[in-house]
């Protein structure tokens, strides 16, 4: 006997559970034919937001591959759009011909709503609901100096904006009513809201009548009816969705706003079901995933003759940006028959609001502090009386019944019908019974076994709890090596948030980290200054006083006090000007020593600090630049002689290395990296135990990277092949600002490429050729802050008194 044929229009997040309900409940139950609009498969819509902040790639959110697909013969129709439905026949039409079912599934989701206004057909205006959208706004961010206003002040227009704004647009939001998110959020927390993203660089724009997209053979501005002009290069349309009903209507199914079905998802006709944002269900249409969830199982039951029935549901809210915290639930406007309990924290940004009736829980919002979201929405959908808690309610589960409780022990106490993940409609009773009955022991096999934290991933805190509760002492989690005995948190972390969280100064981040510490500590302040160089180039100033002494004073301490000085010589290359001008400065300052160094230039030992400045202006009258010497940064760039000269060298090493010493000279980086440039093979220049080297053959050049010749000994390792000294370039600007972005303060770059891996490097320097470019770009772009000589900053009297001897600062404090 042949199987039932099943055809689903529709490849979105509602249709993908229902399968996976019906293969992993009934298997061989149907031959399944999939449809979808879009060229590819099932993925998570909900974490759009992060791939268009960059948080994400799309791979991160693909929830149905290929194979998955494959394992389960299902026929898919990606990129094929279904046009109609004969019910007679029972097929469903597309451009290419018919094809029967015996029973049909139409989950065509919702589609956006567009402002009809003049100029919303131009190129530039987008919606945010796919794939293909998120492309479009990430190209749209490329462009030097783009400008984005996105018409839309709820969830997704919000996320948009963090997102574009996370990617260097700068970004006005137009909202038509008084506060953002009206719908989730009371005023109080919706002005919290503003400010936070204002806060981030955000233009937020309320009460704001879109009248028209301006511009001729693209979006150029949006006009409002007050006479405001917003330049944009980009135009997000975010007002909201509508189902998607067109061909249920047309086939003659009972539709209202969306496609009318009973309990058991079935439409009116009882061969076709209908589940996710097309559906209207005792007249509500949802657009949260966790109901849509509900009907998928609901429908995969349906098609299988079992009993199920699809009950309304409340919703929660949390907003996708990363450092933004707030919840919503249940039913916040005001009435004569509510009261409320308001808890404010002012200085913490804390908002707390919970809407009672009759001693029972009708909605909450909360700003700022989360943790208990998940026990007022249980309360609320449980009914709960919380009269008896009611004066200690509003300061949430912790305070309940005397002494606080741990957060583990909070978790604990709520019971096993407790929704802990709200997008897959997960209960603490499933999580626990999964780590127990398979031997789970991280959030990985959590996820994997009961879909728990899978999709937007707010609830993995409460998921990493359950399993401490559960294990116990053999919990494991793994560890994070704290950056000091200030904080906690680890670099990878802080390195997140900072640039999360938009921190744009050290007081800033140890406030928002929460620092243990007043002032931070000579481990952890030197390192902050760093990552917040690298991340905000063009808007953090740096600390001196944040950094080491040879930094502070742009001079190498010696043993005995004083310091030594190194001006650079491009690519080891000098002149009879340039040493007259140092043996003057020799001569005048009575300099005990001059040395040759490992790498090509003249050190200067023995200077007292005082004298720094007059030496550094002698020098620099020159035409000398500080060496770095003392930097973490671009120390020196070795090279031979090469084919100018060598009758080995395949190419011009001395003039390569000239260009990128250069080109790089001044980037702040993680730790010291030092480079070479060799002619040929015979590597006269020792570039095979380098932090960067080039090696010069006969076809082009050689990249070498991740070496090291001081308390450890490494050869380098091969990046790849190039054929042209511009391919160097932008090869070795990647690399270096790949290093800048995810190494740990004074971690060598062997060490980092060594945790990241060789093969993912090459990956993305070699191979991506997009990455690679937006890594060199970013590179340039902090370039333009970066070459400024320190030397000639501090002959122009910045921080003078620094060198002041101590005689003379107790003199000028005296008077």
């Amino acid at each position: 006997m042949s199987k039932q044929k099943l055809v689903v229009v529709g490849a979105g997040m509602a249709s993908g559970r229902m399968l996976e309900h019906l293969f992993e409940n009934f298997p061989g139950a149907y031959d399944v034919t999939l449809f979808g609009a879009e060229p590819r498969g099932n993925y998570n819509r909900i974490m759009l937001s992060p791939v268009l902040a960059g948080e994400k790639t799309f791979d991160q959110i693909v929830t149905h591959d290929a194979d998955w697909y494959a394992g389960y013969d299902v026929n898919c129709r990606f990129g094929e759009t279904v046009t109609g439905i004969n019910r007679e026949k029972k097929t469903v039409v597309t451009a290419q011909g018919e094809i029967s079912y015996d029973k049909l599934v139409v989950a065509t989701g919702s589609a956006p709503f567009i402002i009809p206004i003049a100029g919303k057909d131009l190129p530039g205006v987008r919606a945010f609901r796919d794939l293909d959208d998120v492309d479009a706004m990430v190209a749209a961010a490329g462009k030097p100096d783009a400008k984005a206003v996105v018409i839309g002040g709820g969830l997704l227009g919000l996320e948009a904006a963090a997102a574009l704004r996370l990617r260097g647009m700068e970004v006005v939001v137009l909202h038509l009513m008084g506060h953002l998110m009206e719908r989730q959020l009371d005023p109080a927390a919706g002005f919290l809201l503003q400010k936070d993203l204002e806060g981030r660089g955000i233009k937020i724009h309320c009460q704001a009548q879109t009248k028209a997209i301006l511009g001729e053979d693209k979006a150029e501005a949006v006009l409002l009816d007050d006479g405001t002009v917003y330049p944009a290069d980009l135009v997000v349309m975010a007002v909201g969705i509508r189902p998607e009903v067109r061909i249920a209507t047309d086939a003659g199914i009972h539709v209202e706003r969306g496609i009318v079905v009973d309990d058991q998802m079935r439409s009116s006709d009882p061969d076709i079901l209908a589940v996710g944002e097309c559906v209207e269900h005792q007249k509500t249409c949802y657009g949260l995933v966790a109901p849509l969830y509900d009907m998928a199982k609901v429908a995969a039951a349906t098609l299988v003759g079992k009993e199920a029935a699809f009950r309304p549901v409340e919703t929660a809210t949390q907003l996708k940006v990363t450092g933004v915290t707030l919840y919503s639930a249940g039913d916040f406007a005001d009435g004569e028959d509510r009261d409320e309990i308001v808890l404010r924290d002012a200085t913490a940004g804390v908002y707390k609001r919970l809407v009672l009736k009759e001693n029972r829980i009708l909605g909450a919002v909360l700003y700022g502090e989360t943790s208990d979201g998940g026990w007022f929405f249980d309360m609320l959908k449980k009914g709960t009386d919380v009269s008896e808690m009611r004066e200690t309610l509003i300061f949430g589960q912790a305070y309940q019944g005397g002494a606080p409780l741990d957060p583990t022990a909070a978790v604990a106490a709520l019971p096993d019908d407790a929704e802990i993940c709200g997008c897959n409609g997960i209960c603490k009773g499933t999580i626990v019974s999964a780590i127990s009955e398979k031997g789970l022991t991280n959030v990985d096999g959590v996820r994997a076994h009961t879909k728990a934290s899978a999709s937007c991933g707010t609830c993995t805190g409460l998921v990493e709890q359950l399993l401490q509760v559960t294990l116990g002492e053999s919990y494991n989690p793994a560890a994070v090596t704290p950056m000091c005995g200030c904080t906690p948190l680890g670099h990878d972390e802080v390195r997140r948030l900072i640039k999360s969280k938009e921190l744009k100064s050290i007081p800033a981040v140890m406030q928002e980290l929460e620092w243990q510490s007043s002032g931070g500590c000579a481990k952890c302040r030197p390192a902050l200054n760093y990552y917040l160089v690298s991340d905000w180039p063009d808007e953090y100033a740096d600390d001196y006083q944040s950094r080491f002494i040879n930094e502070r004073v742009h001079a190498n301490i010696q043993k005995d006090g004083t310091y030594s000085v190194v001006p650079r010589m491009w690519g080891g290359l000098t002149s009879s000007t340039e040493l007259r001008a140092i043996a003057d400065a020799v001569d005048k300052f009575n300099i005990p020593m001059v040395k040759v160094t490992g790498g090509q230039r003249i050190d200067m030992l023995g200077i007292s600090k005082e004298d720094l400045p007059a030496i550094w202006d002698d020098l620099g009258k020159a035409g000398f630049v500080s060496g770095h010497a003392y930097a973490k940064g671009l120390r020196t760039v070795k090279t031979c002689v090469g084919s100018q000269w060598c009758r080995f060298g395949t190419q011009d090493s001395t003039g390569l290395g000239v260009r990128i010493e250069k080109f790089m000279w001044g980037s702040w980086t993680p730790a010291k990296v030092k480079m070479a440039v060799s002619g040929c093979p015979r590597n006269c220049a020792e570039a095979t135990c380098k932090d960067v080297g080039i090696i010069c053959v006969d076809s082009g050049y050689e990249i070498h990277f991740a070496g090291a010749a001081g308390l450890d000994i490494k050869g380098t390792e091969i990046l790849g092949n190039v054929k042209t000294e511009e391919d160097v370039l932008e090869h070795i600007a990647a690399l270096v600002q790949m290093y800048r972005e995810q190494g740990h303060y004074l971690e060598r770059i062997y060490k980092w490429a060594r945790r990241i891996g060789y093969d993912e490097i090459r990956r993305q320097i070699m191979e991506d050729a997009d990455k690679r470019k937006a890594y060199r770009d970013r590179f340039v772009f902090s370039q333009k802050f970066a070459q400024v000589d320190p030397w000639s900053e501090r002959v122009s009297g910045k921080d003078k008194h620094e060198f002041n001897p101590m005689a003379v600062i107790s003199k000028e404090a005296a008077e």
